[in-house]
């Protein structure tokens, strides 16, 4: 798969603290790249020095396969962008402010008709930004961001300040991009539950360091499906168990195990029936994202 984004040790140093440090990270074309961390984890850096908005202490950016600190301008007029909050003039209205953004970028008036429609805010286009609600402040900028219809367009958060109905269609709206407008979309969150939705490739940042970089579905599948087995006598259950060479964790009401094939599961369940101890149920249980999140960085969930 082609490349669209790359950075190699991509490092930024604060005083005597890193940021980000040796950060490498990939998205490959048409991909939703989910950049997933707990807030303060570094992503904002990140995307600002994908964007040469922060200069990089050490490092490379590589953006369409190109040296960002000798393309900038290139790179730029493929790219859209929302970082941290929208930008704009409270004292103009919606469609004013769209004007600037056509105005700057030499644009169409159908691409700011589209991308008012897109966001919902066609009907509020001549209503004065400082009027507008946050949810409708953040739509604007979204909008801004997608005016040019990019070839890669990095959103920062962009949830944020959305009610639930305003987060699905935002959600639904990103995972349309790649194959409607043939855009990369590299989005960071840390709404773990708005990743698994929409990505399709994720990385997990905590302390400025990548801890996991790939497919969502290897996320998912690679260690992090877990038997559990309720019996009559749990605690029996385990001792044969454990004699016989398996190591169950007593969880509640459970037994459960790790990386159980399905020729062990039925050996566990022939051990404990031949041991006279009955077996209530047997459950196959797949941890979702916030789960894994959470060994992975020992925080919780959505911070």
């Amino acid at each position: 798969m082609k490349e669209i984004v790359s950075t190699y040790n991509l490092s930024k140093l604060y005083g005597d603290a890193y940021s980000v440090k040796d950060l490498s990270l990939s998205v490959g074309e048409g991909e939703i790249y989910g950049f997933l961390g707990p807030n303060g984890a570094g992503k904002t850096t990140t995307l600002k020095m994908i964007l040469g908005l922060t200069k990089p202490t050490d490092g490379v950016v590589t953006v369409f396969g190109k040296e960002l600190g000798k393309n900038r301008q290139f790179i730029l007029n493929r790219t859209g962008s929302l970082i941290e909050s929208p930008s704009y003039y409270g004292h103009l209205t919606g469609l004013e402010n769209m004007r600037v953004v056509q105005r700057l970028r030499d644009l169409p008036d159908r691409n700011v008709e589209e991308v008012l429609r897109i966001v919902r805010l066609e009907k509020h286009k001549d209503k004065k930004v400082d009027g507008y609600s946050l949810g409708m402040k953040q739509r604007l900028g979204i909008a801004m961001a997608l005016v040019s219809f990019p070839t890669l367009l990095i959103l920062d958060e962009p949830t944020n300040g959305l009610d639930p109905a305003g987060m699905g269609e935002i959600r639904e709206l990103i995972k349309s991009l790649p194959q409607r407008y043939e855009m990369t979309v590299l989005i960071s969150s840390h709404l773990l539950s708005e990743i698994e939705q929409i990505a399709t490739s994720v990385g997990i940042i905590n302390n400025g360091m990548m801890l996991f970089q790939g497919k969502l579905e290897d996320l998912t599948k690679e260690k992090h499906t877990a038997i559990a087995i309720k019996t009559r006598d749990n605690v029996l259950a385990r001792e044969l168990l454990v004699k016989a060479g398996y190591s169950p964790v007593l969880n509640m009401d459970f037994l459960t195990f790790e990386k159980l094939t399905d020729e062990q599961v039925a050996q566990v369940n022939k051990i404990l029936v031949t041991g006279n101890i009955d077996v209530l149920r047997i459950e196959e249980r797949k941890k979702n994202l916030e789960s894994i999140f959470l060994e992975l960085t020992g925080r919780e969930g959505s911070l």
